[in-house]
């Protein structure tokens, strides 16, 4: 039987109890894992990690969707990570030998019912984007749920599945299959935004710097500090450490310094086991030599 992690990403970090029935209506689905549960206030955003068969995540994601959207207004929302929809975005990662193409077929399935069911326009993103413009994510939700309606309306913009305006209080969803990804934050020692927003634009691949990783600064109002926030999307390409090494570099030559990292979720155990190869400089470092 195929073996899937799935990503929910949700527009709700604030009330906990929320965040909580969310995790108990995907949870109540026999063979749906909840692995973790991570929010945040400031970007007022929850991320939950989900394991199981195909058929067990399918069932668990309805459930999931149907309490998402009786309990999030994206009119009354307001956080600082970007979103198009109540339920953002929702990635299917493969496990183990399951084949990429599982995935897949899960985030096609899943849209169709989805927008069928609550009438919630739908758009395919990664490995299972029908159109080469929507495999980036940042693609796909850029102008935000305030865009959205304006966005739609453009035909090169209609959703691969749903109706062709937005759902009045939870926008849109984005559905995918992908690698895995692993969301790793620095916190810098200053409260300029500016900072973090130029240390983003160093790091990222697409201002020429490391490849594999999308950055934005932002400021964490419940902290009073500036944030590199980055998504690494394949850690072989650039591991954890060397992110990190290049966040510190750039920081410092704008007069600031990393005082903490954070990772939102989980990540593979050969991620994990990078960050010892690189720290302690143990290049044969394997999961054997863990003891248990």
């Amino acid at each position: 039987m195929d073996s899937l992690e799935c990503v929910p990403n949700v527009s709700e970090g604030r009330r906990p109890e929320v965040v909580a029935r969310l995790a108990a209506a995907a949870a109540s689905i026999p063979g749906a894992r909840v692995l973790d549960v991570s929010s945040d206030p400031d970007h007022n955003r929850s991320v939950l990690t989900l394991a199981g068969s195909a058929d067990a995540l399918h069932q668990a994601l309805l459930a999931l969707y149907e309490t998402a959207l009786a309990e999030i207004d994206l009119t009354r929302h307001q956080g600082v990570h970007p979103r198009l929809g109540a339920v953002d975005v929702v990635p299917f990662v493969p496990l183990g030998t399951t084949p990429m193409a599982a995935a897949v077929a899960a985030a096609e399935q899943l849209a169709r019912e989805v927008a069928e069911r609550f009438a919630l326009p739908v758009y395919l993103y990664e490995q299972a984007a029908r159109q080469s413009g929507r495999r980036l994510l940042a693609e796909i939700r850029r102008g935000g749920f305030e865009g959205l309606a304006a966005k739609m309306a453009d035909p090169a913009w209609a959703p691969d599945a749903g109706p062709s305006h937005p759902h009045p209080t939870a926008g849109a969803s984005v559905i995918g299959a992908r690698f895995f990804l692993i969301a790793f934050n620095a916190l810098l020692d200053t409260a300029n935004v500016e900072v973090a927003r130029a240390v983003a634009r160093r790091v990222r691949e697409s201002g020429g710097g490391l490849p594999a990783v999308r950055a934005m600064g932002v400021y964490l109002a419940s902290r009073g500090q500036a944030q590199v926030s980055m998504n690494l999307v394949d850690f072989r390409r650039t591991p954890l450490v060397t992110a990190l090494d290049r966040v510190r570099h750039e920081a410092a030559a704008l007069g600031s310094r990393v005082t903490e990292t954070e990772v939102i979720g989980l990540v593979p155990e050969e991620a994990a086991l990078d960050v010892v190869r690189d720290a302690l400089q143990l290049p044969g470092f394997a999961a054997d030599r863990v003891l248990r």
